[in-house]
């Protein structure tokens, strides 16, 4: 080989060294940052405990699984709760730890604590509520408003009355867009059903909930039930007043076949995004994460035996529809006051969606005491 051979070769060897190392520093510039070797760790504030069933418990194995597999260390406190300064107390001590991250895994924690994330303008937030942002703190939930609609769709072909019921926490975004969804997918196979919704004003408040629940029942003939907060307390009345009932987070352990499936986050995933964005150093560039059924972050669990074929089809129709780019809230949808909301061939906006759906779809009936 002649030596002009040799000096193109060693030329091109070097540029691919070059590409390479910039593309490794500029992709793990979040490493860097921090210095090598040092361990990056996650502060993550709980409104429950982490042992326990439902919201809080499924939080806590997502969160896990997402640091164990990305090697970050984990700081919890857990049973935090929302308007009692106590999370205001819980950011200061684990700013102590000298965590990187700060995760507000309760809806009601950003409001109330926006001065002190100004206070660590080196620490990253990320908050379930989509109403707040700022230099250093960030929004994420998943949308779980695609696995309602399935969920609707079963309820209403279940139905024999007519009448699903919905104990609902209160009336933000977040849970009349759950609400929504879920009566879009009844009436679209049970046209003349309605959804009646019942609101316990509160995301743990068990006698409420299991009295709102038998009220429904009882006062209302509704023959399948669902519910929005953070405990299966729906489920249990529905078990003993042999109903059909849906779950939130996961499935009743001990349930019988009325109990038909639960939507369900799968928090790892979303989890894992947003913590390799903040090792990619892009911590500062993606504001919102939101992943629905196409990054399979949220879904149906096991479905009970006693779902028809028919029903399991259309389901996964509807499932692969959503997959496939389908807008839940598009098309002509009139609201419970009959104002049309949207249109033939319009969709209604992620940031309706986000921070502004204050409507109720045609079907929905609220439950006066």
């Amino acid at each position: 080989m002649n030596n002009k051979k040799v000096r193109v070769m060693l030329l091109v060897v070097a540029g691919i060294i070059f590409v390479a190392t910039v593309f490794v520093i500029v992709t793990f510039s979040g490493w860097f940052e921090k210095g090598e070797g040092d361990t990056i760790k996650v502060g993550f504030i709980m409104s429950g405990s982490s042992t326990e069933q439902g919201w809080n418990g499924l939080h806590y194995e997502g969160i896990y699984s997402a640091c164990k597999e990305l090697n970050i260390e984990l700081l919890i406190k857990e049973n935090i709760k929302e308007n009692l300064e106590q999370c205001k107390t819980a950011i200061r001590e684990l700013a102590e730890e000298d965590v990187d991250i700060i995760i507000l895994s309760s809806y009601g924690y950003a409001a109330e604590v926006l001065d002190v994330v100004k206070e660590y303008p080196d620490i990253t937030f990320y908050s379930e509520s989509f109403d707040y942002y700022g230099d250093n703190l960030n929004c994420y939930f998943a949308r779980i408003y695609e696995a309602r609609y399935l969920a609707g769709i079963i309820a209403g072909m279940k139905s024999e009355t007519g009448c699903v019921g919905y104990v609902a926490a209160m009336p933000n975004s977040e849970v009349n867009r759950g609400i929504n969804a879920f009566t879009l997918g009844v009436k679209k196979v049970n046209p003349e059903a309605k959804v009646i919704v019942a609101w316990s004003n509160s995301w743990d408040d068990a006698d409420k909930e299991k009295d709102l629940a038998k009220k429904l029942i009882d006062e209302k003939s509704v023959d399948v039930i669902t519910y929005h907060q953070n405990m299966p307390n729906v489920i249990e009345i529905a078990e003993d007043r042999d109903v059909y009932s849906i779950g939130y987070h996961e499935n009743y352990d001990g349930a019988s076949d009325k109990f038909l499936t639960a939507v369900e986050f799968k928090w790892d995933v979303t989890y894992k995004e947003l913590l390799l964005d903040y090792i990619r150093g892009k911590s500062d560039v993606v504001n919102t994460y939101w992943f629905g059924m196409d990054k399979d972050a949220v879904g149906l669990t096991d479905m009970s035996p006693v779902i028809s074929q028919d029903v399991l089809s259309e389901v996964e129709a509807a499932k692969l529809e959503i997959v496939s780019g389908y807008a839940i809230f598009s098309g002509k949808i009139y609201d419970n006051n009959g104002v049309l909301r949207c249109d033939d061939g319009e969709i209604v906006s992620d940031q309706i969606l986000m921070k502004s759906m204050d409507w109720y779809v045609k079907g929905v009936e609220v439950y006066e005491e």
